[in-house]
């Protein structure tokens, strides 16, 4: 699936407008995609916004970007913003599609992790996660995982969780049974990692 991930860093005390001002953007006539997660974030890196799309094509993904790019008021929150980053993913091939629809309350807490991978490491990654996740989703679930088309040679990995104590009891619980991390994976990736603990905005479909 095509997704793009927003990362909208703004001013503080400005969360309850930039989100109303995000709302009217990805609901406008003249946009495009479909909001699946707009999210704020509470541990890690403060003052940002998560918008999390998904696009029927990376034709569409390629216009939503330029209506941004050409505009002085992207997200409409030209105001509040201290910095943007846009970054466009594929999911992991193996991967259901995200459809907030079907899956309810996931969180309310939303883990965005995201690591960089050696040169030559995307393909034994993929193939490492598709060989551990059903039972690493059987102690807890992942949400998506996705390979950054833009900058440097990184993926991004998103887990709900009910709480940040369920949260860590499930990753440790991962590692006691012997489940995670994949098999192999950990031999491709960098030390540059990063994760911030995300909570869901009113406009957030995945809450």
């Amino acid at each position: 699936m095509h997704y793009e991930l927003a990362t909208l860093t703004i001013r503080l005390g400005t969360l309850n407008a930039a989100v109303a001002a995000i709302d009217a953007y990805v609901h406008a006539p003249e946009a495009h995609g479909t909001l699946l997660g707009c999210w704020f974030s509470d541990v890690g890196e403060l003052n940002q916004i998560s918008v999390l799309r998904r696009f029927a094509d990376p034709a569409e993904r390629v216009l939503e970007r330029e209506r941004g790019l050409f505009s002085a008021n992207p997200f409409g929150c030209g105001e509040f913003l201290t910095a943007l980053d846009q970054t466009s993913y594929q999911g992991f091939p193996w991967m259901a599609p995200i459809e907030p629809g079907t899956l309810g309350t996931v969180g309310p807490i939303f883990e965005i992790r995201t690591y960089e991978y050696k040169l030559g490491g995307l393909q034994p990654t993929i193939d490492a996660w598709e060989a551990a996740m059903p039972a690493r989703s059987a102690v807890s679930p992942c949400l998506v995982a996705m390979y950054a088309l833009d900058g440097t040679p990184r993926f991004t990995h998103i887990w709900p969780a009910a709480s940040l104590n369920d949260r860590s009891a499930a990753r440790a619980e991962a590692v006691r049974i012997g489940v995670w991390p994949p098999k192999g994976g950990p031999a491709w990736l960098t030390t540059n990692m990063q994760s911030t603990m995300f909570l869901p905005t009113a406009i957030s479909p995945l809450k």
